[in-house]
């Protein structure tokens, strides 16, 4: 008769196998691509084929599904409080307001939908902007890597995405905890300049890789939007870029998330503020 002891021992071995044995597989499936799952980019890519027009989707400029709800009301005025902050981001790095604010939207009206407590309870009564703080961050949504590449590409001349001299400095941090100083910066609710300022560089690096490429997509909102979905593995510079990215469901509509950007970049929605 095995003692106790033993016998918890033996349990903890057997546990451990298995444990390891899982991973093994997970590791092996990854590996292998059997997790792969096509994307929305390849499901929508008929869709959007169909709708491109001289290069450019044709978007109406009348209400849509997005436009015409509470979340979007809410939504404008408090985008409005945060005018000075988007301008100044988006003319340090030299990209249009109007491009960063059509992430925004796109941005915020998704967590809006997808949290219809949280909107009611919250953000309607007090009309601000959600500010996500896990696995994306601030009122942009950028992700913790996404926002380290982008420093990255600042400061190295030999990236893809690096734009000039001139724009190096705009992220440099005052202290040596980075990652501490970056989280703080894209979650700070009383000041979202760094979150603007993120997305704007983002933008710009997207535009110089593009430009250099000879393709061009400065007045591609759709593009730029979906890149800034999928992020920087994904920018590959060709002659015919297809709009796409995370779906967003807005009332009875779905949307993607490229879609979506270009179709408030191309409204009169916040016109006046945000020319384009």
């Amino acid at each position: 008769m095995s003692h106790p002891l033993q016998t918890f021992f033996k349990l903890i071995v057997y546990a451990f196998a298995v444990i390891g044995f899982v991973l093994v597989v997970a590791y092996t499936a990854v590996q292998l691509g059997w997790t792969k799952t096509s994307g929305i980019i390849d499901n929508q890519h008929d869709y959007f084929k169909k709708q491109l027009t001289n290069g450019s989707p044709t978007v109406s400029n009348g209400p849509e599904a997005w436009n015409t709800g509470e979340e979007w009301q809410i939504l404008k005025e408090a985008i409005l409080k945060d005018r000075d902050a988007v301008t100044k981001a988006s003319s340090q790095a030299k990209v249009s307001p109007r491009l960063v604010v059509s992430l925004l939207v796109v941005e915020q009206l998704r967590l809006f939908h997808s949290n219809r407590e949280l909107f009611k309870q919250v953000f309607a009564p007090l009309k601000i902007l959600a500010i996500q703080s896990q696995f994306s961050w601030g009122v942009m949504g950028v992700k913790q890597e996404t926002a380290r590449q982008i420093e990255a590409n600042l400061l190295n001349p030999k990236s893809d995405w690096y734009i000039t001299s001139k724009e190096s400095h705009l992220l440099n941090f005052t202290t040596s905890d980075h990652d501490s100083e970056r989280f703080a910066r894209l979650t700070d609710e009383d000041n979202r300049y760094y979150s603007y300022l993120y997305a704007a560089i983002f933008l710009r690096q997207i535009q110089s890789q593009w430009s250099r490429a000879g393709f061009p997509i400065d007045s591609r909102p759709e593009i730029l939007a979906t890149l800034y979905d999928l992020g920087f593995e994904k920018s590959k510079p060709h002659a015919n870029p297809l709009s796409g990215g995370a779906e967003i469901e807005i009332a009875t509509t779905t949307y993607s998330f490229g879609r979506l950007a270009e179709s408030f970049y191309n409204s009169n929605e916040l016109l006046s503020e945000f020319p384009r």
